[in-house]
């Protein structure tokens, strides 16, 4: 029936998408000319109608750690379908909850003792900001400024970036932000004891930034001591991406609660979960009464734990956790040399294979730089996606509004050869947006389209 429908219906998707869903995201597509019909993955690859090959830096946004329709993930799912299993019950439990719980909390520090199961990473947020205040009787919530939790409005009111959130208000009441590298300001913060959870990502997703050495572990070592909740939100640096299964083990921490997402059912189907100390979980599920305080009907049936299963097996089976690493070392040895060649180029960061590189003005200056990023912040960043994407099929990201940002969340799955081919097609486009003539036609673009 699927098979048929996409079939008799090809060509469609853009028009149909733009006429029931969101039309001005089909604009904004076809604006940059990315408005293909795609129609197959696989691995770190799209394809388009013409049969042309992708090379997918996107990933989903980091669904795709173990690459895009994944074998293994995929039979997990077709056997879990077929053995007709009954799930979610409700009043009731099945056997796949309980062994995808088990085998997350088998992974990290014994500090984590229990398992909640949601849909998706702003649910795990939601849920970490809802249970960490019942278990400490505190209304307050510490975030860091930059920091992306998610877009629902208990996550939007700790995300820490002004485009997400500056239209939605009044966000919730008690809701403060810190930056993300002053020890000092957390703990003045923390000192009047009434902050229940700080909540941060150990590396910063919204334009990659990476905590200064120290940091990490002094905000852990302060929660402590004023009694705050150590929130570690992992939706997207979790599963491999840093080149640890999960990043927070690169500094040694153990938090009291970790929110996970995206690419635990290998990008096949909705799943996330908060791992929770066990103080945590007897703050809040603390008598039979209170033994159903928070759920989601959807969140733990069994096609997502089937998938959960599977992904983390393959990510030890495929040795994809050792391979982000020796694979994110590479792609910054093969990029880092740019810093150098371009003097648009200011920094290449990351961590594994979380990549980010940023672009600033010339230190010579340029007129055309200054008017383009007068209009917006970040314009140039696009400059080169656009072309890598049109001119060598690589599908990459600006990392965020404002951002003169590049950014790369390729699946733990690409190869050598495909870092090679990122690194020669960035070195080609760089040299060409650099250009005071193209800088000039984009920032005439920009200005038409306002």
């Amino acid at each position: 029936m699927i098979g048929e429908l996409l079939e008799a219906r090809a060509g469609e998707e853009y028009e149909l998408y733009a006429r029931t869903i969101n039309p001005r995201f089909t604009r904004v597509l076809k604006t940059i000319g990315f408005d293909r019909a795609w129609t197959r993955a696989e691995g770190q690859y799209l394809y388009d109608a013409n049969g042309d090959r992708f090379l997918d830096l996107l990933g989903g946004f980091g669904m795709f750690n173990v690459g895009r329709n994944n074998p293994r993930v995929r039979a997990a799912l077709v056997e879990a379908l077929e053995l007709e299993t009954p799930g979610s019950v409700q009043l009731g439990v099945s056997l796949l909850p309980g062994l995808l719980a088990e085998a997350l909390l088998t992974r990290t520090p014994d500090r984590l003792a229990r398992v909640l199961f949601t849909s998706s990473g702003t649910e795990a947020v939601e849920a970490a900001l809802k249970l960490g205040r019942a278990a400490t009787g505190r209304s307050r919530v510490l975030s860091t400024v930059h920091g992306f939790h998610g877009l629902t409005l208990g996550a939007l009111s700790a995300n820490g970036g002004r485009h997400f959130v500056e239209r939605f208000g009044p966000l919730l009441p008690g809701f403060s932000q810190v930056p993300f590298d002053d020890l000092d300001a957390l703990e003045r913060e923390l000192r009047s004891e009434d902050v229940a959870l700080f909540l941060l990502e150990p590396v910063q997703g919204h334009g990659v930034y990476l905590p200064p050495a120290g940091y990490l572990e002094g905000a852990q070592a302060l929660c402590r001591r004023y009694g705050t909740l150590f929130a570690v939100d992992e939706v997207q640096t979790g599963f491999g991406r840093t080149g640890k299964l999960f990043a927070f083990e690169h500094w040694g921490l153990e938090p009291d609660l970790v929110t996970v997402a995206k690419s635990l059912s290998g990008g096949y189907v909705p799943v996330g979960a908060l791992l929770m100390a066990q103080s945590v979980y007897e703050g809040v599920f603390d008598s039979l009464e209170h033994s159903v305080s928070h759920g989601s009907t959807f969140a733990p049936n069994d096609l997502a734990m089937a998938a959960g299963l599977a992904t983390l097996r393959e990510l030890d089976d495929a040795g994809l956790v050792e391979r982000a690493s020796r694979l994110g070392r590479l792609l910054f040895e093969r990029t880092e040399p740019l810093v150098e060649l371009h003097d648009v180029v200011r920094e290449v960061r990351g961590l594994g294979l979380m990549w980010a590189m940023e672009f600033a003005e010339p230190e010579s200056g340029s007129l055309s730089w200054r008017v383009l990023e007068r209009m917006q912040t970040g314009l140039f960043a696009q400059l080169v996606v656009v072309p890598l994407f049109t001119r060598h099929h690589i599908l990459s990201q600006v990392a965020g509004h404002d951002l003169p940002v590049l950014k790369g969340l390729p699946p733990l799955v690409l190869s050598e050869q495909d870092i090679d081919d990122f690194a020669a097609a960035l070195d080609d486009v760089i040299a060409k947006a650099g250009r005071p003539a193209r800088i000039a036609g984009m920032a005439l673009r920009a200005a038409r389209a306002r």
